[in-house]
């Protein structure tokens, strides 16, 4: 059964070109070290009328916008062997660095879930 890693956080619009770069690097990474899909998706409709909307669960502030992120894995086991390989890159060390980060790193969700549907058939 898959693993996906998921993470929501708000970025200042001004700051998604930089966001893009930081992402087109960590998904190549991510893949590198055996991920088997990684995606960064930039909030387009995000007012609903029903549930609650991300911005304001995420208390997005004016200029701000929601992004939505998923890295997916075979299983959890597989997840921890290649978040390991990742977290040792030097290229992902040089993007951690909270104040040179395009977005609040401490406003940031993230969560490690268990798929128990896939579309595709696969499960």
């Amino acid at each position: 059964m898959k693993y996906v890693d998921g993470y929501v956080l708000p970025v200042p619009k001004k700051n998604l070109p930089a966001y893009r770069r930081m992402a087109r690097k960590g998904g190549q990474v991510w893949r590198e070290y055996g991920a088997l899909d990684y995606k960064e998706c930039v909030g387009e409709d995000l007012t609903t009328k029903w549930g609650t909307p991300f911005p304001r669960q995420m208390k997005v502030k004016p200029g701000e916008t929601i992004v939505f992120s998923y890295i997916v894995f075979k299983s959890r086991a597989h997840r921890d062997r290649v978040n390991a390989r990742v977290m040792k890159d030097p290229r992902i060390a040089n993007m951690c660095d909270p104040k040179a980060a395009p977005f609040d790193c401490k406003r940031m969700l993230y969560g490690g879930f268990k798929v128990i549907v896939d579309a595709s058939g696969t499960d």
